[in-house]
């Protein structure tokens, strides 16, 4: 296994080495990170899927910690960006600037021409900006002034958001909620991790400085290649593709739901259950797989109906009855 002490991850290319790095990876987030177990394997499990993750969870829960420790334990480009109200599209993507010496116009690229973006508290900015993030999201390129130019591999962005009944946001529109490949929500810690959390800080942690926290690189794009081919080549027999798919038409059917999963969900949710299954250490998908990433990978493509939403049901409710009564392939 590789020593997670060392400052720099050396390139592996072995499967077995990779699912090492990156069971590292998850430990050295924990140094900085308290109880946010479930958010730390989501964000590796977008990794292996080249897929991007949306945080949400009210302030001061670690959202922007976690991604900046994910960061430091990666060997990767990595940028911010803090959505305001008055970010425009080319603060994010870049501009064409006149150079008066050359009496031309140059491209000078924006932070989104990065591996890893920081896209802090995304709903703090109207959906034009929230909408230059789409082209960069799904073909991985950014387009200005007709010339299309491809951002770097690996890319992933790490959106936080804050609920939508805090003052101040604006919701995301669902052709960018369906661009995430995950939706984790954040909880208030529980009181034992609370008083972790404050214990560290008595103690001198300073989450603005996660080097001296002791967080160091210990996975690479080597690791993340290794691991992405071998998650490839991890077995999705037909009786699992064919829960996946009754999963998501449950969902259509919903009397809950005004919207159900699409087929692009059904394919993030077939992907994201492989992903873990590889991360467990399987080279086979099982049903308890597809359950595990349910909910992350789906709660954000479906739309609730007004009356429901008025009685207390929630995304993660219907989801939930929904894989307690589709049946479960043997």
């Amino acid at each position: 296994m590789m020593d997670p002490t060392t400052d720099n991850a050396g390139p592996s290319g072995d499967p077995g080495t990779a699912r090492d790095a990156l069971e590292a990876l998850r430990a050295e987030i924990a140094k900085a990170v308290v109880g946010q177990d479930p958010a730390v394997t989501g964000l590796v499990v977008a990794l292996l899927c080249r897929g991007h993750v949306l945080l949400e969870g009210v302030p001061g829960v670690a959202k922007t910690l976690l991604v900046r420790a994910l960061a430091s334990a990666l060997e990767l480009d990595t940028k911010r960006v803090q959505f305001t109200p008055d970010l425009m599209p080319s603060d994010v993507t870049g501009s064409l600037v006149y150079d008066t010496r050359s009496a031309e116009f140059s491209f000078q690229p924006g932070p989104v021409f990065t591996n890893l973006l920081l896209a802090d508290e995304i709903n703090r900015t109207p959906p034009k900006t929230q909408s230059s993030l789409l082209e960069a999201m799904e073909e991985r390129q950014v387009t200005v002034d007709g010339t299309p130019r491809p951002l770097p591999d690996p890319f992933l962005v790490a959106a936080t958001q804050n609920p939508v009944e805090y003052e101040g946001t604006y919701p995301l529109p669902e052709a960018q909620l369906d661009r995430f490949l995950l939706k984790l929500t954040i909880p208030l810690p529980s009181r034992q991790d609370e008083i972790d959390v404050l214990t560290r800080h008595a103690e001198g942690f300073n989450p603005r400085d996660l080097h001296a926290a002791g967080v160091r690189p210990v996975a690479g794009p080597a690791d993340l290649e290794a691991a992405r081919a071998a998650v490839a080549k991890t077995t999705i027999s037909p009786e699992i593709t064919a829960y996946v798919v009754d999963i998501c038409r449950a969902t259509r059917e919903s009397p809950s739901l005004t919207l159900g999963v699409s087929p692009r969900g059904a394919t993030a949710l077939l992907a994201t259950a492989r992903a873990w299954a590889w991360l467990t250490g399987r080279d086979y998908v099982i049903p308890d797989d597809v359950k595990a990433l349910a909910l992350p990978t789906l709660r954000h493509r479906v739309q609730l109906r007004p009356e429901a939403e008025m009685e207390g049901v929630t995304a993660d409710s219907v989801i939930n009855a929904i894989l307690a009564h589709v049946p479960v392939p043997r």
